[in-house]
């Protein structure tokens, strides 16, 4: 027996599949995963989209470079004594950032400098002599490239997959990446897509509403009863593989969104979120959050803390900010300390704080690992609009329990146009685009070896990780 073709029909199941997020036919297909042991360990992934300014994020303070550092970047110099401390480190934050200073003061904050994608390592005399793949990285200073570049942790434009998505496929994590920031390329792999949910608040689910109200309407509750019937025993028993497979992944779909959709639904207020709420309470106005970033970690918070309901011992969560492409006002007038950027960076310094604060008084401090990405970094020298312009190396922040922070990693470069970190050599090209001298896949390696993965896996998972000494950087 098999079913007559209906368009209609076909065009809603695929809908259907694709607003749930599940994983691809193969993949729910595939044999059983293994098990871990019981600790839980989850990666937080937030992606700067536009390229943030690192420069002006992670500050020297030291009398050498800070001096270097005003001088080049003139009316978008942070002060000095505005910049929020970092022990000894000889940096300071951000003003904007200040309430990430008790989680450096932690020992749970650290910053990477100078990382970018590289198919090996590179210095500039061989940048200027190279030709193009595989040494240097496929279009260079381009948002959309770029940004694929870092999510999928090659150095190929054209890569599918992400290196998140290969990573939880490869490890055999019970979901796939989740996402509360779209179907990006970062959760991608061969066999899956992200689970894309919604903020607190939403409505996750099959269904598009709870039992209650699907109950409460007969057209409603015999849609379901259809759905149910189709999607359960009746299906099976079609002479049909691609029909018995296509109920597997519905099936597997509708069970995600009723174990999930309690959770996913539930906002501030409800007495489950208590401690969440302690920790997000200046973040949260008339039980909304302030912002789209801070919705989102309130959300992952909820998920890690209802890892019974959402299951398995290993998950990599994705998160995302847009509004960092600060070619003109990045600064507000001769106030280096306001304007754009440093209204992006207070909502992710406090979104950060409340989350990491929120995972500490609930005991999971150690368990969770935040970390940036971002296109690329943007010029030392700023232009002529209060802004600045494309570039490629940039700083980033790695933030939990378990990181080994209260001190920097990485190589901040040489703070001078035209150096040795400098692309550029002719006058209208020294603009401060650094080379990086830490590639995304060794980032990516020591954030991954902390989660699980063994020499073999992130080999696999990072194909260009073989060309550099150094797999392990040390801060987790």
């Amino acid at each position: 027996m098999t079913l007559p073709f209906n368009p209609a029909r076909r065009r809603w199941l695929a809908g259907a599949a694709a607003a749930l997020g599940t994983g691809s036919l193969a993949n729910l297909m595939l044999a059983a995963r293994p098990a871990y042991a019981a600790d839980y360990r989850a990666l937080v992934c937030v992606f700067l989209y536009g390229g943030n300014d690192g420069m002006n994020m992670v500050v020297p303070t030291d009398a050498t470079r800070y001096g270097q550092y005003a001088a080049v970047r003139g009316a978008l110099a942070l002060p000095q004594a505005s910049l929020v401390p970092l022990g000894s480190s000889n940096f300071g934050l951000h003003p904007a950032m200040a309430a990430l200073q008790p989680v450096w003061g932690a020992g749970q904050l650290a910053p990477v400098f100078n990382v970018g994608p590289l198919y090996r390592p590179l210095t500039k005399a061989e940048y200027r002599a190279a030709t193009g793949a595989p040494d240097l990285p496929d279009s260079l200073f381009s948002h959309s490239h770029q940004q694929t570049l870092w999510e999928s942790g090659t150095t190929d434009a054209q890569a599918r997959t992400g290196w998140g998505g290969r990573a939880s496929e490869a490890l055999g994590t019970v979901n796939p990446v989740i996402s509360l920031a779209g179907n990006g390329r970062f959760g991608l792999s061969a066999l899956s897509a992200p689970l894309v949910l919604p903020a607190p608040g939403g409505t996750f689910g099959a269904y598009e509403m709870d039992a209650a109200a699907v109950a409460s309407w007969a057209p409603r509750a015999a849609r379901k009863n259809a759905l149910d019937a189709l999607y359960a025993g009746e299906a099976t028993a079609l002479d049909n593989r691609l029909v018995d497979a296509a109920a597997v992944m519905h099936r597997d779909a509708f069970e995600k969104a009723a174990r999930l959709g309690d959770l996913v639904k539930s906002a501030p207020g409800a007495a489950a979120n208590a401690a969440i709420d302690a920790a997000f309470a200046s973040l949260i106005s008339d039980g909304e959050l302030t912002s789209k970033v801070a919705e989102q970690l309130y959300q992952v918070a909820k998920l890690v803390v209802g890892n019974a309901t959402v299951q398995g011992n290993r998950q990599i969560f994705f998160v995302q900010m847009g509004g960092f492409d600060t070619h003109g006002g990045q600064v507000s007038g001769s106030d280096a300390t306001a304007g754009t950027h440093a209204a992006l960076l207070g909502q992710l310094g406090t979104a950060l704080a409340a989350f990491q604060t929120a995972l500490n008084k609930l005991g999971l401090g150690p368990q969770v690992t935040t970390f940036t990405q971002s296109d690329f970094g943007r010029t030392f020298a700023p232009n002529a609009s209060l802004g600045t312009d494309h570039a490629w190396g940039n700083h980033h922040l790695v933030m939990g329990g378990a990181v080994q922070g209260g001190r920097t990693y990485g190589t901040y470069p040489q703070l001078e146009l035209a150096g040795p970190d400098d692309v550029g050599v002719q006058t209208w090209e020294r603009q401060g685009r650094w080379i990086p001298t830490t590639s995304v896949d060794q980032y990516a390696a020591t954030l991954l070896r902390w989660f699980g993965a063994g020499d073999g896996t992130l080999q696999a998972v990072l194909p260009n990780l073989h060309n550099f000494g150094a797999t392990n950087l040390g801060f987790v």
